[in-house]
């Protein structure tokens, strides 16, 4: 997934769980009920905590609000707000809880938990990264395009609040980055000089021209009758006296004082504390018990059966030549790059739907009701954008749509499109992400929840149903769906190799390099992503292993009895969860169909 909004990536990260069938006594019901209660409260005042996050899902009591969660007195908020809520699930008894409650129950109390263990850690002291910050957030709120609303007067009125929260925010960004270069807390310098072409882009010498005047240029026509100078004055002023002079004062700091200070090594453990905060990563990220170097062990073993998987098909469609050079064949010649124009690139994607279409049918019997849509990126984005999902909005306002950048429909490589929109698309994001958002029974911080190696492994599991949905008859195709696959593999291995195994920057690109079909652009720069947040890549794999592990055990166990479409809607009815709960489920369900 390339957004369901960064900001609800880390919400989530829990543990297992024993699911019991239980008849509901009176007596358990009404502990039941009060259980709820508490799951209603929590997402409701999580919510005022992190606004945000209520703006993403379309809550908009909170769209003015911007607040200085990197703060250390944030932060202590923080932790007696979760510990509050654990102290109040504490004294429920499990045993008398009904089923699904007795999941919601265990994945709570780990949350709580997990947000605490947390919040021990000094992560807040490198606030920055070229991949995800705030400054990077907040350019993409103030551009129109993100999740703040701009449809009324009220709501470019919260906007300009929320520009007056990001100037505190970008002193609280410059404040914790000096005490950290004091502890020996910063990230590896190269990763910071990626960040200072970001900022710069954000200095304009025309108002006009600022990603955060989107807003106004594309005003609501009943504004603008109703009288747009008022707005269009504030946001001027605003641009010009506050959000530029923070993004340059940020800027100069990072460039002069920071980088200077920051460190050269490439992996977390040569922060003080980092190896275990690592563990604590891997924890979080593959919500599994595996140890680091588990991974990396599974990591190798998958690298080496791909591999072999890849040799299979490059002998299949006879060429002539090792893997690497095979790789650079696939990525030159003209033969895969078919298109001519940018609709030519959109339709190859809409005809990927016809060809599923027959076949869904019969893997599934629970489909979203969330409209789906497929959309060329918009210009001002698109150089440096991925194909990517955005969900859809809860009550239907939004559709799901998949985000297609064409910078040059001549070379858009036809190889792996298939792959690609099975896992950004249908069934992989939009199904998960949509049934999950209108299961109205599920508690809201259930139904909006987030784990990336369930949701991640999810799309990464559909990538392999290519096969069982008509898809992948052309083996280049199906090539696409190894790469991808491989590229997941390489993950585990290079990082748990940067962050525990001293393995350097370069070592990691080599080794990407020999394994995978990539560029070494788009490589370097997966490379310094693992590197800005480490162990986030780590579930997608992990996750989508999982998945097919039970799969197996489902249909070896249940022979005849295995039905693949009440499988599929058996994993997905419960929406996100951590893999060890999802196990402990799924174990229980198998039992029950036997």
């Amino acid at each position: 997934m390339k957004k369901f909004s960064l900001l609800l990536l880390c919400i989530f990260a829990l543990a297992g769980c024993n699911q019991q069938n239980k008849k509901a006594t009176p007596v358990a019901i009404e502990k039941n009920a009060l259980l709820n209660k508490v799951f209603d409260a929590y997402y409701e005042e999580r919510l005022s905590y992190f606004p945000l996050e209520a703006t993403a899902i379309g809550d908009n009591r909170f769209n003015d609000q911007m607040p200085v969660d990197i703060a250390d007195s944030y932060r202590v908020k923080l932790k007696s707000f979760y510990k509050n809520y654990l102290d109040q699930v504490k004294p429920f008894n499990r045993d008398s809880l009904n089923t699904e409650d007795v999941l919601s129950y265990d994945m709570f109390k780990r949350e709580m938990e997990m947000q605490l263990e947390g919040l021990t850690f000094q992560d807040n002291l490198m606030p920055v990264n070229q991949f995800w910050s705030m400054p990077l957030t907040f350019a993409l709120l103030g551009s129109g395009s993100g999740n703040q609303p701009f449809k009324t007067v009220k709501d470019y009125d919260d906007f300009l609040k929320r520009i007056d929260g990001f100037v505190a925010y970008t002193d609280t960004i410059i404040y914790n980055m000096k005490r950290g270069m004091e502890l020996g807390i910063t990230p590896p310098k190269i990763l910071m000089e990626r960040v200072l072409p970001q900022l710069k882009a954000m200095e304009v010498k025309d108002v006009k021209q600022s990603v955060f005047y989107g807003p106004i240029t594309a005003m609501p026509a009943a504004i603008v009758v109703a009288g747009s100078q008022r707005l269009t004055t504030a946001y001027t002023t605003a641009i010009k006296e506050k959000v530029i002079p923070s993004y340059m004062k940020l800027y100069a700091f990072i460039k002069n004082e920071y980088i200077p200070k920051c460190r050269n090594s490439d992996g977390i453990m040569a922060i003080p504390n980092g190896a275990a905060y690592y563990n604590y990563l891997a924890k979080f990220w593959t919500t599994t018990k595996l140890t680091p170097d588990q991974i990396y062990a599974i990591g190798e073993k998958e690298v080496a059966r791909l591999h072999n998987e890849m040799e299979k098909v490059k002998e299949e469609v006879g060429y002539k030549g090792d893997l690497k050079s095979f790789f650079h064949y696939l990525h030159t010649d003209p033969k895969f790059m078919p298109f001519k124009q940018d609709s030519d690139v959109i339709n190859g994607y809409k005809a990927i739907i016809a060809k599923e279409e027959p076949q869904l049918k019969k893997l599934f019997t629970v489909f979203p009701k969330t409209k789906f849509e497929i959309r060329q990126t918009e210009s001002f984005r698109e150089a440096s954008a991925s194909a990517e999902y955005n969900q859809g909005a809860a009550d239907g306002s939004r559709p799901g749509i998949f985000y297609v950048p064409v910078i040059d429909a001549a070379k858009s490589n036809i190889v792996g499109m298939e792959d690609l929109f099975l896992h950004e698309a249908i069934p992989g994001h939009h199904y998960q992400m949509s049934i999950q958002q209108e299961s109205v029974n599920l508690p809201k911080f259930r139904r909006f929840g987030w784990y990336g190696a369930y949701g991640e492994g999810w799309a990464l599991y559909s990538e392999s149903l290519g096969k069982e949905l008509g898809l992948y008859t052309d083996p280049y195709q199906y090539f696409g769906c190894l790469s991808e696959e491989m590229h997941r593999a390489i993950r585990l291995v290079v990082d748990v190799g940067l962050h525990t195994k001293n393995m350097t920057r370069e070592k990691a690109i080599q080794y990407s390099l020999n394994n995978e079909a990539e560029s070494e652009a788009d490589i370097i720069a997966e490379i310094e992503r693992y590197m800005a947040i480490p162990g986030q890549a780590l579930g997608y794999k992990i996750g989508q292993m999982k998945i097919i592990e039970i799969r197996k055990r489902a249909e070896q166990m249940l022979g005849n009895k295995f039905n693949i479409a009440a499988f599929h809607d058996e994993v997905l009815k419960d929406g996100c969860l951590p893999l060890d709960v999802f196990e402990n489920k799924m174990n229980v369900w198998i039992k029950a169909m036997d």
